[in-house]
């Protein structure tokens, strides 16, 4: 005797529809927890300065260029740019010139009391190797392999990046080695590569030749400041001549830039714009230039530091700063030292035990590898192949039971 099926629940088509479609849903989930958010990210932090000194000139009578250039390195180093965030570009060595009276000394002042040339200069690019080629590409990034990390531009999104050039220039462009030019719209589309691969925050770029204004005319990139020494039309003069030494060794402008750095140190709160107004007509015989359109905040808002100083890192700690403890010693007696230093150790120690513990419950929670996938929202793949596996497995179930 042949007895009927009783049909429970959806019709076998509906059944088999909802199966087919179930994996997609699988994947669409997944995919949506591993999508970066649809939010704009905000703002990268300015976290690092960065400096790149270009001294383009050769020859003897164009030792001042060489004295700019190095004097622009010593105030930045003094205040708190580090070596390895300084790209130091000198197109000849006046140092080691054997008309130089004084071997392996380089001046900016007649007094000769500070050499420029010292035992801490760290040159990058030195003679031929200064040349537009290089130039650019220390500021696009596009390096040959064989470069070494110490004469690339390693900034980022968050880094304020200070560009001095100093030498000879005209209309649109400045001389490199007396043989070759840099054209204002190659230093505009560097820049715009520079914006476009994230290498910039703020860019400040101070230009020391004649005609300077002229060289930032093709500027387009956002977060890019300039300033030239005069406007077109107009030279940039030498400011004094070193009768020792034979020839001028340093120029108005950067010498008054100099003067006005002297009387600063890293902790500094001084403007951008306090030093753009202390640039005198009078004093230079030239008219300072500033392009300050394709720049949003405002100049007397700006420190200086932020382009030509360090950028303090601030350290949490749990307990108080050891420092101070060493401070006090002379003045404090031994027993309430040995106290001091017994409760910072057992704050220590707390601290270490309270971070041990949240490691722990961290890593109960991270214990499983779905919980892990989901809670770093890094391995984006490693979801998808989750999603794409798990509809696998439901496509061949729908199929099988479809038979």
């Amino acid at each position: 005797m042949a007895f009927a099926r009783r049909e429970h629940g959806p019709p076998r088509p509906a059944l088999l529809f909802l199966l087919s479609i179930l994996p997609l849903l699988v994947l669409f989930i997944f995919s949506s927890a591993a999508a970066p958010p649809t939010a704009a990210s905000p703002a990268a932090l300015h976290n690092n300065n960065w400096a790149v000194l270009v001294c383009t000139s050769r020859f003897w009578f164009n030792y001042r260029h060489m004295a700019n250039t190095l004097s622009l390195y010593r105030t930045v180093k003094r205040l708190g740019i580090p070596d390895e965030r300084i790209i130091l570009m000198l197109a000849d060595d006046m140092a080691c010139n054997p008309r130089n009276n004084y071997p392996a000394q380089v001046f900016n002042n007649e007094n000769h009391q500070l050499n420029l040339y010292g035992d801490n200069v760290e040159v990058d690019y030195r003679g031929y190797e200064v040349t537009v080629e290089n130039f650019l590409r220390v500021l696009t990034g596009r390096h040959e392999s064989s470069v070494p990390r110490s004469k690339r531009l390693l900034s980022d999104e968050g880094s304020h990046i200070l560009l001095y050039m100093t030498g000879h220039g005209g209309d649109e462009f400045l001389k490199f080695q007396d043989n070759e030019e840099l054209q204002s719209h190659d230093l505009a589309d560097a820049v715009k590569q520079m914006k476009e691969k994230h290498r910039f925050k703020e860019l400040l770029i101070m230009v020391d030749t004649c005609q300077a204004a002229t060289l930032f005319s093709q500027l387009q990139s956002p977060g890019v400041l300039a300033i030239g020494s005069s406007k077109k039309g107009e030279n940039s003069y030498s400011h004094h001549l070193d009768s020792d030494i034979g020839v001028s060794v340093v120029d108005r402008f950067t010498f008054h830039t100099l003067a006005f750095f002297e009387k600063l140190n890293m902790y500094s709160n001084a403007s951008l714009n306090s030093l753009f107004n202390s640039y005198d007509p009078s004093m230079l015989l030239s008219t300072a230039y500033y392009r300050m359109d394709l720049y949003k905040r405002a100049l007397n808002e700006v420190p200086v530091t932020n382009f030509f100083g360090s950028v303090m890192k601030t350290i949490h700690t749990d307990s108080a700063y050891t420092g101070f403890l060493a401070a006090r010693e002379v003045e404090t007696p031994l027993s309430m030292r040995n106290n001091i230093l017994g409760a910072a150790m057992l704050q220590n120690e707390a601290s270490t035990r309270r971070s041990n513990i949240e490691k722990m419950k961290e890593a109960q929670l991270r214990s499983d590898g779905w919980t892990e996938i989901l809670l770093e929202g890094k391995n984006s793949d490693t979801v998808v192949m989750y999603g794409l596996g798990a509809m696998g497995v439901l496509l061949a179930i729908s199929t099988w039971l479809s038979m």
